[in-house]
């Protein structure tokens, strides 16, 4: 059972290939039986695509994005590979990509299955098409600030979609949530074929709905600073109306480790550049952990002891920095998970809720809950957890950092644009007023890149991509990196 579930993924992502490329020949006379035309195609085959597409991006080279910008790990001093990352530098021409896969594969994939699972009232797939469309269209607008939304996945009806405000987005993916929830979708189960298709929680329903409350949970903490009365709406009712809440990892979590079917970012980072070694331990990441004695640093390293370079500075000679040749690399295996919410997020996110509007009552334990199931995530015992990461005293804002930054610690490797958003959020990690090499410097905090090219400033954001720019007379005057996205802190 377990090679056909895989088997049968690995043709997913040569669905994912043909319907974000193939739909041109549509008109070709003669059709082959493998390569259906789109008007042919049903949610069973879009959705797996879509999410397969998804993940992808998101746990590939978006997740190098996020882990250079959380300082998790930077770029060797020995190639050049993500330079333009690590130095705040990227310009349009960068991650056009992603932009285009999210939209033409992905949601382009999530929109047409919700079309026909709407159609003949199939609620179950409009569900989880819905959410998972949610998620992917949350991820680009924490990213640009602002994408096409109410005009756009229209095909050949609108090839000059307008883009809509962040904040008009996040409203609209809200309700669309709550529509979806609203629906009869628990009355018919999946058939044994249909749960293959659900790479997530293999067709379980009651899964998807505690999906769509978490997912909805942490767009209203992402509003909380924008728009603080609605988020406290928002999370008010869902608990109000006895939301339950993810207490397991949701994600990508099964991958063959063959070419093409591999944990996106071992395929990007290593498998295509047929090197180990281009991103290198961040001494950000390495000195909090070392410094608390936390046993994830085996994991994430392959060490007790990793040899770190400080961030960005990767022009450092071998004279310079003599260990940066030696410096530990980020552990990587070509059958990592990709997590689009992990239980650790979860619990840790309640927390936070609990924290700001209910006088933190049963925040301790949800706090505890998320640290545990960090650890448990990278197959360590609870009784490993390090005593002081349990302790949950203090203010409001201290007890938010501890919550932050445990996020931050859970999130390294194919989770990791989280952390950059939730520092862009909360501005937790704090940001250090000096560079990683002196003496006065704090374990954990973040420090300016030092080929940093943007004066000092931190990115917030990616600029819109020559893709768009290109065939988008809408798109939007070019916006500076250090410039925060509509909910930033």
């Amino acid at each position: 059972m377990k090679n056909n579930y895989i088997k049968y993924k690995a043709l997913m992502f040569s669905a994912m290939v043909f319907l974000a490329f193939g739909c041109k020949k549509t008109l070709d006379i003669n059709v082959s039986p493998n390569n259906p035309l789109i008007e042919t195609t049903t949610p069973e085959v879009l959705f797996p695509s879509a999410v397969a597409s998804t993940a992808g991006r998101v746990g590939g080279d978006l997740t190098i994005l996020g882990g250079i910008w959380s300082q998790y790990y930077t770029q060797a001093n020995a190639s050049n590979q993500y330079k333009t990352i690590d130095s705040y530098a990227l310009t349009r021409n960068d991650f056009n990509g992603s932009y285009n896969e999210l939209f033409s594969g992905a949601l382009a994939d999530y929109q047409l299955a919700i079309n026909l699972a709407k159609a003949k009232s199939d609620w179950r797939y409009n569900l989880m098409a819905t959410v998972m469309k949610a998620y992917t269209y949350q991820v680009l607008v924490d990213l640009y600030d602002k994408v096409p939304y109410t005009e756009a996945l229209k095909g050949v009806d609108n090839l000059q979609p307008k883009f809509d405000d962040g904040y008009t987005i996040y409203v609209g993916l809200l309700a669309e949530i709550n529509d979806a929830l609203a629906k009869d979708y628990t009355s018919v189960a999946l058939s044994s074929d249909q749960k293959k298709t659900d790479f997530l929680f293999g067709g379980d329903m009651s899964l998807w709905t505690k999906f769509a409350n978490t997912l909805k949970l942490k767009m209203y903490l992402r509003m909380v600073n924008a728009k603080p009365a609605e988020a406290q709406a928002g999370i008010t009712k869902l608990y109000t109306d006895g939301a339950n809440f993810l207490t397991t990892n949701a994600g990508f979590a099964t991958f063959e480790g063959t070419p093409d079917n591999s944990n996106p970012f071992y395929e990007y980072n290593i498998r295509r550049l047929n090197t180990t070694t281009n991103l290198r331990a961040s001494k950000t990441f390495t000195s909090w952990l070392t410094t608390n004695n936390d046993p994830r640093v085996n994991y994430y390293f392959g060490t007790s002891n990793p040899t770190p370079m400080n961030q960005g500075d990767y022009t450092a000679t071998a004279t310079q920095q003599p260990t940066y040749a030696s410096a530990t690399v980020f552990a990587q295996t070509a059958k990592d998970p990709v997590w689009f919410i992990s239980a650790a997020e979860s619990y840790l996110m309640q927390a936070e809720a609990l924290e700001r509007y209910y006088g933190g009552t049963g925040a301790q334990a949800m706090y505890q809950n998320g640290v545990r199931a960090a650890f448990t995530q990278v197959g360590l015992a609870t009784t490993s957890v390090p005593a002081a990461y349990l302790v949950y005293t203090g203010t409001f804002d201290q007890k938010l950092e501890k919550i932050i930054v445990q996020k931050w610690a859970s999130f390294a490797g194919s989770h990791s644009l989280e952390g950059f958003f939730e520092q862009e959020r909360t501005g937790y990690p704090k940001t250090s007023a000096v560079y990683s090499t002196d003496a006065s410097y704090i374990p954990g905090q973040w420090v300016y890149s030092k080929n940093g090219v943007t004066s000092g400033l931190f990115p917030k954001r990616l600029v819109f991509p020559a893709s768009s720019r290109d065939r988008n007379s809408n798109t939007p005057a070019e916006v500076p990196i250090t410039t925060k996205v509509w909910w930033g802190k």
